[in-house]
């Protein structure tokens, strides 16, 4: 994944982050520092948001937040234990890893939002809540509705145009079934 954030801007970040913040774990302090110190490394480095779906990344959170104080993921394995991330990343220098911060107003830090990038492991659906899934499927439903409706009214006048009286019998019956189908689903 090529980044289009500047290590310039990372480092400046972070910087601007260890000068305003108290983290939960002096580790987490030990391992932003030690990528602040190599260029390398913050090459790699995404500053993303949900990073529990990345295969593997780094959560750290400040004492102003409410999230757990330290995660570190690595494909199927979860550790708090912030020593072994930070032997991880230095094993595995030319890797990705994506870093979330938790800190108070986040959302709305602009020195945040300057690094910030999207989290391309995310599923489709993360965001969709059960009421827009229900609203979509609903569109979709209603839609297919239309248009069938419309194909058996456009062979309905074909039929009525022919003077066939046998397939203006059919397609009428299949539009009552239609309508009656959809009726029954819609309530």
């Amino acid at each position: 994944m090529e980044t289009s954030i500047k290590v310039e801007d990372k480092k400046s970040f972070i910087q601007w982050f260890l000068g305003n913040f108290q983290l939960k774990k002096r580790e987490s302090v030990w391992i932003l520092n030690y990528l602040l110190n190599h260029d390398q490394l913050l090459e790699h480095v995404h500053f993303v948001l949900e990073a529990r779906f990345c295969p593997r990344a780094m959560i750290i959170s400040t004492h102003c937040s409410k999230e757990i104080a330290f995660r570190f993921y690595k494909k199927h394995i979860v550790t708090t234990d912030a020593d072994k991330s930070f032997h991880d990343i230095r094993l595995h220098a030319q890797e990705p890893i994506y870093i979330q911060l938790n800190f108070k107003d986040s959302k709305q830090s602009i020195p945040y939002m300057k690094v910030l990038e999207d989290n391309p492991f995310i599923p489709d659906d993360y965001f969709l809540t059960k009421s827009d899934k229900r609203m979509a499927d609903e569109w979709l439903q209603h839609s297919l509705y239309e248009y069938k409706k419309e194909m058996l009214l456009q062979q309905i006048n074909e039929a009525l145009d022919e003077k066939n009286q046998e397939l203006f019998v059919y397609y009428s019956e299949q539009l009552k079934k239609l309508e009656t189908s959809y009726i029954i689903k819609s309530e």
